[in-house]
């Protein structure tokens, strides 16, 4: 369970380092055409990939991996948000955040039984 854990964590992250921080902090023209087609300033492109370096690099960490996962939660939720203001599709856009951070949460219970123990997984009771 926990090299699981590991594995979908591992994934997580180097999804969000290659395909989100790192077009930002190298000053990729896509990072920049994406955030501002969604209604963002291209001002903000570098200080949102310096966040999300900071989050996941959080989230890596087992001692801070839950503040990371909190605060990566906040900003997967303003960009949900983002989404579903130009009304983008639903499923392969607006829901998108979502899918990221089941997989982020999914990996971090997976390999930390502390947060198993405070959200455990029910088995149904028998009749």
């Amino acid at each position: 369970m926990v090299w699981t854990g590991r594995v979908l964590t591992g994934l997580f992250a180097l999804f969000m380092l290659g395909a989100s921080v790192l077009p930002k902090l190298a000053g990729m023209p896509v990072a920049t055409e994406t955030l501002t087609a969604l209604g963002w300033k291209a001002d903000y492109v570098l200080m949102i990939g310096i966040m999300e370096l900071a989050f996941v690099a959080l989230y890596l960490f087992p001692r801070t991996a839950v503040l990371g996962a909190v605060l990566m939660t906040g900003l997967l939720g303003g960009a949900m948000a983002t989404q579903v203001r130009v009304e983008n599709p639903l499923f392969s856009h607006e829901l998108f955040s979502i899918y990221l951070g089941l997989f982020m949460w999914g990996g971090l219970w997976l390999r930390d039984p502390g947060l198993r123990a405070l959200f455990p997984w029910r088995a149904a009771a028998n009749a």
